[in-house]
């Protein structure tokens, strides 16, 4: 079961089940973050929830994809309410190609030396898939934003003036809700590119946590159901047209150091992502990303992530802001 989040030129939302070739809407709700907190209230299984309100009434999903509607693709998921609710986070170095890329990048001067990095990934490959019940290593994390910076399918991802570079990174992301009891719970997987200044990564391997703080995108579909252990996908980047560059891709969990359950235990294992109603998605990774192979994007390249089994492909335009950077400046009262 897949689901699409929508909204016109004058703001108004719907949400539709994805019904190829075309969208079937669904009615007395305008966000799935509605519908999810109407069915964990009621204890109901959402899926249920999702055919006890879904229509006849249908849309031309191609027309919409390709952005030719007056409807347009929202990101799959989000907080409608307080974006501030919705937390972006990631994991990195969950795949072998991603840890490799990044040992290439921060490669220490004596030769035969791991860095920090590839430590990292092995510290995963060797116990962050623990028996049931059991706590595994700790994998790296970072914070990406809150849902402030969250794009849809079509969207623009911007390179602001302060940053050094934009690319893509083709990954799948887990979306939570946190219940009135701060419960986690996981609504579905999404397709995502969580795009990072790898330019600024490679100055120093501590300039990543600023790296991250850029937009991303999500969607164009909201998967309930999949089985997050071998999907297989391509990741492609486009420049006037024409394909620039591209590559396979596999993820889910026996093509990673760390199982689901171990990744989803250290993320809300912390107080404060345990706050009710809070909303996270949580990027699990990926094993390549144009930068590896020295590939810089430009204003205009269109990147694009498809996963086997989770719906149609994301696609986003790279946008580089205008502008120089700026010198910001904070007062006081006193």
């Amino acid at each position: 079961m897949r689901l699409v989040q929508l909204h016109d030129a004058e703001g108004h939302r719907r949400i539709a089940l994805v019904d190829e070739p075309n969208l079937r809407l669904i009615e007395h709700y305008s966000s799935i973050y509605d519908l999810f907190i109407d069915a964990l209230e009621e204890q109901s299984h959402f899926s249920d929830k999702v055919q006890m309100y879904v229509t006849d009434e249908e849309m031309d999903y191609e027309a919409i994809y390709s952005g030719n509607d007056q409807w347009r693709l929202l990101p799959a998921f989000d907080q409608p309410y307080d974006p501030l609710h919705c937390m972006l986070t990631g994991t990195g170095l969950t795949h072998k190609a991603s840890a490799e890329n990044r040992q290439k990048m921060n490669t220490l001067e004596q030769e035969g030396n791991l860095t920090d990095s590839m430590k990292m990934y092995l510290m995963g490959a060797d116990g962050g898939h623990p028996e049931d019940g059991k706590v595994g290593v700790q994998p790296e994390w970072f914070y990406k934003g809150n849902g402030l910076m969250l794009r849809g399918h079509n969207d623009f991802l911007d390179v602001p003036a302060y940053a050094n570079n934009g690319g893509e990174e083709p990954e799948i992301a887990g979306v939570y809700l946190n219940d009135s009891q701060g419960k986690p719970w996981r609504v579905g997987f999404v397709t995502g590119n969580e795009f990072s200044d790898h330019v600024m990564e490679k100055v120093n391997y501590l300039y990543l946590a600023p790296s991250k703080i850029r937009t991303c995108s999500i969607g164009p579909e909201l998967v309930l159901d999949h089985d997050f252990q071998d999907i297989s996908g391509t990741v492609k980047v486009s420049r006037k047209g024409s394909e620039l560059w591209s590559k396979e891709v596999r993820t889910g969990e026996v093509n990673m150091a760390h199982s689901l359950a171990n990744l989803e235990h250290h993320h809300f294992k912390y107080a404060n992502h345990q706050v009710p109603g809070q909303v996270h998605i949580h990027f699990f990774g990926t094993g390549a990303f144009s930068f590896g192979d020295q590939v810089f994007l430009r204003d205009g390249d269109e990147m694009e992530v498809y996963w086997e089994g989770m719906g149609r492909a994301l696609r986003n335009t790279l946008r580089e802001v205008e502008g120089e950077e700026y010198l910001v400046i904070t007062s006081n009262l006193g």
